[in-house]
């Protein structure tokens, strides 16, 4: 497995193997690897030659400076993972590599990136769509490949594709979730024992709007309560959002239900009582289908 670090170098070895012929697959990721990432890996190999994974923890991207200092990086034991996974390239570039000094271009979409996410995270997904350019630049893939759980991240990613006319297909891949329904992320790492048991919440107020939908609730606001009220079983859980949106436009779900329809989840996990921090944020999501 080749471990490169210069985006010149990348662009190199991009240029050799499309010349021969290999198709590339990128899965992006920021590190902390875990099973629900080489999930990404299997289904890239699937579809690909060759098999790139890129981790970079994205400083653009946190619009709090303190989220991106406890964001986990255990850059040797992915490199591990990546390579029992058989994966042929790691590219893990320095923040000097990625953003050259006086670097003064970003990438944007403006309407899928203002609900949800984009609506308390301002600049979030600015960094995101810049730094999936620059990537997709760097490693000339033919296809990428991202994880559902990050169900606006990836709508938004799909639309900068098809707005620049990025030559790359974007590829998705379900959620990977814990034995207990929690969805595999990198920030449960930060969950103390508590608070891991109190995440359950999330799967299981997905859980009872799926039972709901399927026994032919179709209003908007009944569904929503369900969810609410599983979530705050929860005393250390504190809702961001719960909200029902068109899974194509992202627009908001009128209130009688028709149509496939996302119900996407953001919680704080707050910290115990007496210590201070933000906590810890999870997000989920399900689309409910007829």
């Amino acid at each position: 497995m080749q471990r490169v670090e210069k985006v010149r170098d990348l662009q190199t070895l991009a240029d050799a193997e499309r010349l021969a012929g290999r198709r590339i697959a990128l899965v992006p990721t920021m590190g902390a690897l875990h099973p629900g990432h080489l999930s990404l890996v299997e289904l890239a190999r699937r579809r690909a030659d060759r098999v790139w994974v890129s981790i970079f923890v994205n400083p653009t991207q946190f619009d709090d400076p303190g989220d991106l200092a406890r964001y986990p990086r255990t850059l040797p034991e992915d490199l591990e993972a990546c390579r029992a996974a058989g994966v042929d390239l790691v590219f893990a570039p320095t923040a000097a590599q990625m953003y050259p000094e006086g670097a003064q271009t970003v990438v944007e979409v403006l309407e899928l990136t203002q609900p949800l996410c984009g609506r308390t995270r301002p600049g979030h997904f600015r960094g995101v769509t810049t730094v999936v350019a620059k990537l997709l630049l760097a490693a000339k893939p033919h296809l990428a490949v991202f994880g559902e759980k990050d169900f606006q991240q990836l709508a938004v990613i799909r639309r900068m594709v098809r707005d620049l006319h990025v030559d790359v297909e974007i590829v998705s891949a379900p959620i990977v979730r814990e034995d207990d329904g929690l969805a595999m992320s990198s920030r449960n790492a930060n969950l103390d024992r508590e608070a891991r048991i109190q995440a359950r919440a999330l799967a299981r107020a997905l859980d009872a709007a799926q039972e709901a939908w399927a026994g032919g609730e179709r209003d908007a606001r009944a569904l929503l309560a369900r969810v609410r009220a599983e979530i705050g079983k929860a005393p250390r859980a504190e809702i961001d959002y719960a909200e029902l949106r068109d899974p194509e436009s992202l627009a908001s779900a009128p209130e009688r239900l028709a149509g496939p329809t996302l119900l996407a989840l953001a919680v704080f996990l707050r910290p115990p009582a007496g210590c201070e921090g933000a906590g810890v944020r999870l997000i989920d999501n399900r689309v409910l289908r007829p």
